[in-house]
Formats: C-alpha cells, sequence, structure tokens
C-alpha cells in the first residue's frame, strides 16, 4: 500500500528543514504524495515542488491559514491546490506575513522588559530568510538557556496566557475561504482536536458551519488525533460528504517526537490524496491536477 503527507511545515514558515530536504525526507520514508503546507506563505511550494518532480513524488501545493476561533481554540484552515502564482494569494500570503512581521519586535520587547536578552538580529538569524515566528523565538530561548525546551518556551513566554504572548493576525473564516476557492483550491479543517470544542455536540455544530462557508474536507488522522479522534472525524467526514485527509504537521526538530508521514502511528493512505486530487479537477481555475511550478 502507498502513503502520503498532507500537513507539513519546512523553513519557508516554522520548520526546521529546508523545502527541498523535505522532500528528500518523503522520498526517504517511501512515500509517493506529499502536501507542503507552511503557514501563511507559498514561498517553499516552487523548490519543493521541483524537488518532488525530480524524486518522482506527486506534489500537491498548499497553505495552512489562521482563522479567528473563540479561546481557547485554534482553527486553522488547508488549502490544497492552489495555484502559487494566483495574485489574490500573494495579497494574501504578503498580508499575513506583515502582520506576523509586526507581532514579533513586540514579542521581544516584552521578553526583554522580563530580563530575557533577544534581538531581531537574532531572530533574523535563527529564522534563515524564512517566515519569522514563534517557534524561532522559542529556539533562540532554549540555546540561550532560558528555557529546558521549547515546550516551556511555549508555556511559559510564548502560548496563549504566556508571558509575551501577543496574539498574530487571523482571517474571519469565511474570508479564508474565499480567498483558498479564489486560488483554485479546496478548503480543509486542519486538525479538528484543536479547536477545543466541550463536546461532540459542538464539534459537529462547528463543523456544520464550515460546511455551510464551504468546506470540502476534514482532517482526520493526525498528530494530535489518537483512535477516538480518527474515528470521530470520520464520521463526521461520512456525515456532510468531506474529503478525508491526513498529515503527520512534521515541523523537524521543532517538533522532534513527530516523523513526516507518520501521525500518532498511524498513515497516511494514498487513496485520500487520489481523492483530493479528483475533486480538484472541477475546482474553479485549477491549472491543473498537480499544479507544476
Amino acid at each position: 500500500m502507498n502513503f502520503v503527507d498532507l500537513h507539513c511545515h519546512s523553513t519557508a514558515s516554522d520548520g526546521t528543514l529546508p523545502p527541498e530536504d523535505v522532500v528528500r525526507l518523503a522520498k526517504a520514508n517511501h512515500l509517493t504524495g506529499l502536501s507542503l503546507t507552511d503557514h501563511d506563505t507559498i514561498a517553499g511550494i516552487a523548490v519543493a515542488s521541483a524537488e518532488a518532480a525530480k524524486l518522482g513524488i506527486d506534489f500537491l501545493p498548499g497553505i495552512e491559514i489562521s482563522a479567528t476561533f473563540p479561546h481557547p481554540g485554534t482553527l486553522h484552515i488547508l488549502g490544497y491546490g492552489i495555484d502559487p502564482h494566483s495574485p489574490v494569494l500573494h495579497d494574501l500570503t504578503r498580508g499575513l506575513i506583515d502582520a506576523r512581521d509586526n507581532r514579533n519586535p513586540q514579542i521581544i520587547a516584552k521578553l526583554n522588559e522580563l530580563g530575557v536578552t533577544i534581538s531581531m538580529r537574532e531572530l533574523e538569524l535563527q529564522a534563515a530568510g524564512g517566515v519569522m515566528g514563534r517557534p524561532h523565538i522559542a529556539a533562540i530561548l532554549l540555546r540561550k538557556g532560558y528555557v529546558s525546551s521549547i515546550k516551556l518556551a511555549f508555556d511559559k513566554y510564548l502560548g496563549q496566557g504566556g508571558l509575551a504572548y501577543f496574539d498574530k493576525e487571523r482571517l474571519a473564516p469565511q474570508r479564508a475561504f474565499d480567498l483558498i476557492r479564489q486560488s483554485g483550491g479546496l478548503a480543509v479543517l486542519a486538525h479538528p482536536f484543536q479547536l477545543r470544542t466541550q463536546n461532540d455536540g459542538e464539534l459537529d455544530r462547528v463543523v456544520k458551519d464550515l460546511v455551510d462557508l464551504g468546506l470540502a474536507g476534514i482532517e482526520v488522522i493526525h498528530s494530535d488525533h489518537d483512535a477516538a479522534w480518527i474515528e470521530k472525524c470520520s464520521r463526521l467526514a461520512d456525515r456532510y460528504n468531506l474529503l478525508k485527509t491526513g498529515g503527520s504537521d512534521f515541523h523537524g526538530s521543532n517538533k522532534k517526537d513527530i516523523n513526516l508521514g507518520i501521525a500518532n502511528g498511524k498513515k497516511i493512505p494514498r487513496e485520500w490524496m487520489d481523492r483530493l486530487l479528483d475533486r480538484l479537477q472541477t475546482a474553479p481555475g485549477l491549472p491543473g491536477k498537480i499544479v507544476k511550478v
């Protein structure tokens, strides 16, 4: 049986491997298909697509967008099959990255107030040309000995409720769905576990509301999902005629316990990617089955 990974990150956002190295790792892990879904950017798509073509791996351009949602939950939307050349998509990513860039100095200033010495120059070096964000700040805190782990950096300083937390700009769900659709892609709900819904009834209502906005799929297999959550998400997919997708949410050494192609001990069947590609054939504006950059 063939397997894929439809949710992973590179140095273009908050991963630790360059896009081409993520593709090479996919090949080494015997995956036949991959989607790179960096946060708020498509900067890694061209390089990853070219490397995938060289290695004979089917590649699907992707992106992960944060949308507004009540605390303590988070709502992330995966956009699959987006056209990397779409002006709408370029305007969106530029705006989101600018907003993220405005947040970083606030975090650093607050850390300095707390006696944690870190500079924007250190952040730029840590990001190595990628989209600068909290994982890079966390890596600096760990390297300089202010924390003993990346998790502690988020728990104490950078996560929601942390001493130096500032939220980033998030799109309204409808806006995120519209932009993905206008870019020729399909919107999929990422890791429903992270919605932090109180019960199954609330989860069902959230998914139904997103279906009404144009949701095309739901991430069933994910590193946060145990067997119960996989079953729960699978039932929701069947109930609302949604595509089933899955991915490890690989970030490299930022999440050392996650390996590309494996999500909490589960592998993602190739047929899920094939069904996604089949559906994309009918999506308006898509340049081809698998976008070549």
